[in-house]
């Protein structure tokens, strides 16, 4: 008799910079979420779905839990607040590397108070001597919040194989909920966008990648040639800012561009006329029309 199929969602919760997309995307086998070494580069709940013969998770990578500054801000903590109301299995991410601090102890006390079946993984083991981490794997132990203290290293897959084993073991029985063709349920446009905000994180340093947001505002498909033409503006909040992103003579927007160009190539899997230009939009990311409009993926934004 052949085991009954399982479905269900995984809410990735944690901290910022805990490794949440790269975790995601190494358990779907694509690359569905933009990486970077900078905080708060998730901004959305990402959806990556992972399809075989034991049925299909659905996992919410999730922006990472931090006091909220602005509106912006605030958005990205609800999406993280919503998914782990709603998912079958939820995981608290930690930098294994990183000390026990206040703000580990607020996402602590907030996933403690739902009812899904809790696993703390100990990310970034790759980085760590067992000495440290033993420790830090008790910490979370003494909690009783926890099902299982995984520790796992995203980045080379160590632990994984195991870590997808207990959250099969943990997901109700059930139909897919995605076709299971698809790796996610975002449309093409978004995630063009995020590539091309992957690479501005890539090329920039300090302040300017949270103030910073990338919209795209013409997209046009010419069948005949396989091309697609695509233009998107790069929002910044200080006028002193896109001289920056711009750079010397250009060189900056140029090699942004030429990166993202190739990167978009590769994953449209056709040519890319890609056109860059920065816009200073002030305070965007209190702009409740803007906020509302980026949270809504599937538009184009436009602006008088």
């Amino acid at each position: 008799m052949s085991e009954s199929k399982k479905a269900g969602t995984v809410a990735l919760v944690g901290r910022p910079n805990a490794g949440k997309s790269t975790l995601m995307n190494r358990c779907v086998g694509e690359k569905v979420a933009i990486v970077s070494d900078k905080p708060q580069t998730t901004r959305q709940r990402l959806v990556g779905i992972l399809s075989n013969e034991r049925g299909q998770i659905v996992f919410y990578d999730t922006p990472g839990v931090h006091k909220p500054l602005h509106r912006l801000n605030r958005q990205m903590v609800h999406h993280a607040q919503e998914a782990l109301s709603g998912a079958d299995v939820i995981c608290l991410l930690v930098d294994a590397g990183e000390p026990f601090g206040s703000g580990d102890a607020y996402v602590l006390e907030l996933i403690s108070k739902a009812r899904a079946p809790k696993l703390a993984i100990l990310n970034k083991i790759d980085r760590v001597r067992k000495s440290k981490l033993l420790p830090r794997m008790a910490r979370y132990g003494e909690s009783r919040a926890f099902e299982e203290i995984v520790p796992v290293s995203a980045l080379t897959g160590e632990g994984c194989d195991l870590l997808l084993e207990l959250l099969w073991r943990r997901l109700p029985e059930g139909e897919a909920l995605f076709d299971p063709g698809l790796i996610t349920t975002h449309p093409e446009r978004f995630l063009v966008a995020e590539r091309i905000r992957e690479k501005v994180l890539a090329a920039t340093r300090d302040e300017l990648p949270f103030t910073t947001a990338v919209v795209i505002e013409h997209w046009a498909e010419e069948g005949d040639e396989g091309l697609v033409r695509i233009s998107a503006a790069l929002l910044v909040e200080r006028p002193g800012q896109k001289g920056i992103l711009v750079g010397q003579g250009g060189d900056m927007i140029r090699r942004i561009g030429t990166a993202a160009r190739l990167d978009l190539e590769a994953f449209l899997e056709r040519r890319v006329h890609l056109e860059l230009f920065v816009r200073h939009q002030a305070r965007w990311r209190d702009d409740r029309r803007l906020i509302a409009r980026l949270d809504d993926e599937s538009q184009l934004l436009t602006f008088d």
